[in-house]
């Protein structure tokens, strides 16, 4: 089978094809990429022979894609966006590797940001890029050499180092924490129960770990831990939040346990990477560390 890089057009022609589906006029093209009209034309022309397709429908006064090319600029504008970057990171880096790391948010910012000029000042060779994901994905598709992931070992095709237990209590405002005051645990269960869209099925697995048989709770869905405490300060209803996240608001009696026990964990987090791309200094030196930073204290700041 031939290899694909044998169908790679020329990268002027890519350029020309790409800004001119996104402007959609060739003196804008021009002007994008400081050549003239002419010059512009001729790169499409180059990149249709090239493709030996049709792709451009034309008319006395007018000149627009067919369907197939702008899927095709669309895959191609990916590409070039990818391109783009990784020249960006090598020219910020010139002398060392790159780190791409794709992280939950309030692990990411609580736990690993305060520990990471640790890491800085052992290997200044090494960038580290932080981008948020919130599922896994598949590393083949997108430009990452690590991630961090909560739950349990069930992301496929990865190597795991753990990074810590994370442990999860249940809280409210003052006003409706008061209203389950003399109650037992169950009427818990009959408040408002804010949800992470990530994790489904978090209240179920707590309610299990404490004795309790739950099954499919409703209720506001939120995407982040932030916006969801943020709801529960307000009076929204009852968060199962990892307690990492809420000890200045506990402090502050802003938001109130409904439960003593501190210590119920319904996952961990893992620096996860693909078992199929071994041997990359930057991560390998980041997974070492990464023994180090597990006993290493965060200035948790919320």
């Amino acid at each position: 089978m031939p290899h694909p890089k044998r169908f790679l057009p020329p990268m002027t022609a890519l350029r020309a094809l790409e800004s001119f589906e996104r402007t959609g006029s060739v003196t804008e093209t021009g002007h994008e990429l400081g050549v003239s009209q002419s010059a512009v034309s001729r790169q499409l022309k180059v990149i249709e022979e090239y493709l030996g397709t049709t792709l451009f429908i034309r008319d006395k006064k007018s000149i627009s894609l067919t369907p197939a090319a702008l899927d095709y600029c669309a895959q191609i504008r990916s590409a070039l966006d990818k391109i783009g970057t990784a020249s960006l990171r090598l020219k910020a880096n010139p002398d060392g590797g790159q780190l791409n790391i794709a992280m939950l948010p309030a692990c990411g910012v609580r736990w690993l940001a305060p520990k990471l000029p640790d890491f800085v000042a052992r290997h200044p060779e090494v960038t580290v890029n932080l981008s948020t994901r919130l599922r896994p994905f598949d590393f083949n598709a997108d430009p990452f050499h690590g991630a961090i992931h909560f739950g349990e070992r069930d992301w496929p095709d990865v190597c795991f180092q753990e990074l810590m237990q994370e442990f999860v209590v249940p809280v409210a405002s003052p006003k409706l924490a008061e209203t389950m005051r003399g109650k037992p645990l169950s009427e818990v269960f009959s408040l408002p129960l804010l949800h992470l869209d990530t994790r489904p099925d978090a209240w179920e697995k707590w309610a299990r770990a404490v004795g309790y048989d739950l099954h499919g709770p409703v209720g506001m869905l939120f995407d982040q831990f932030a916006s969801m405490i943020q709801a529960a300060l307000h009076g929204m209803g009852a968060a199962l939040v990892p307690t990492y996240l809420i000890e200045r608001e506990v402090e502050e009696l802003r938001l109130v346990p409904l439960w003593p026990e501190s210590k119920i964990s319904i996952g961990s987090y893992y620096f996860v990477w693909p078992k199929e791309e071994q041997g990359y200094q930057p991560r390998d030196l980041f997974v070492s560390w990464l023994k180090i930073a597990r006993t290493m204290k965060s200035e948790i700041t919320v």
